[in-house]
């Protein structure tokens, strides 16, 4: 790699957030989006190799929104578009994270989506709706697909 390019790289985690945010106007031509400190220095290293190497063919593109279509995503943003998910947050995966429970034998997947979590080819607004669905009991949807952990109560 070459030489600046790395310089660059290895300054990005010592400017402070308005440097970083600077920076970010300076390489993206738009204002910073109010992220932490370790997203921005990534998607900052991103687009500095991007710029001195080209970002991804338009057949990988292509490829890549052919996935996501098949699954029901929108198309690949050229630029991030919109803070990220707050259900990542409150232990909620990422979208497009695929979660898989067995009940009574029958095994079960749910993909998150942005507005909610496909299921049998229908969209979901919670986990607890789905569980429910499944169980025919109320159910606390991430506790039933194993996201929340057994917190031990010390009294």
């Amino acid at each position: 790699m070459n030489e600046s390019i790395l310089k660059q790289i290895n300054e990005l985690s010592t400017l402070n957030m308005e440097e970083l945010r600077m920076r970010w106007k300076i390489l993206y031509s738009t204002e910073a989006p109010s992220y932490n400190k370790d997203f921005l220095i990534k998607r900052l290293a991103y687009r500095i190799q991007e710029i001195y190497f080209g970002g991804l063919s338009s057949q990988t593109k292509d490829a890549m929104n052919k996935v996501l279509d098949d699954y029901g995503f929108d198309e690949l943003a050229t630029k991030p578009t919109k803070k990220p998910d707050r259900r990542y947050k409150q232990g909620i995966p990422v979208t497009g994270t695929k979660l898989i429970r067995e009940w009574n034998g029958i095994r079960h997947e749910v993909i998150v989506s942005r507005n909610g979590f496909q299921y049998n080819g229908k969209i979901y607004r919670s986990l607890s709706s789905i569980a429910r669905e499944i169980t025919g009991t109320q159910w606390n949807g991430p506790a039933f697909f194993g996201l929340r952990s057994k917190r031990k109560v010390i009294g």
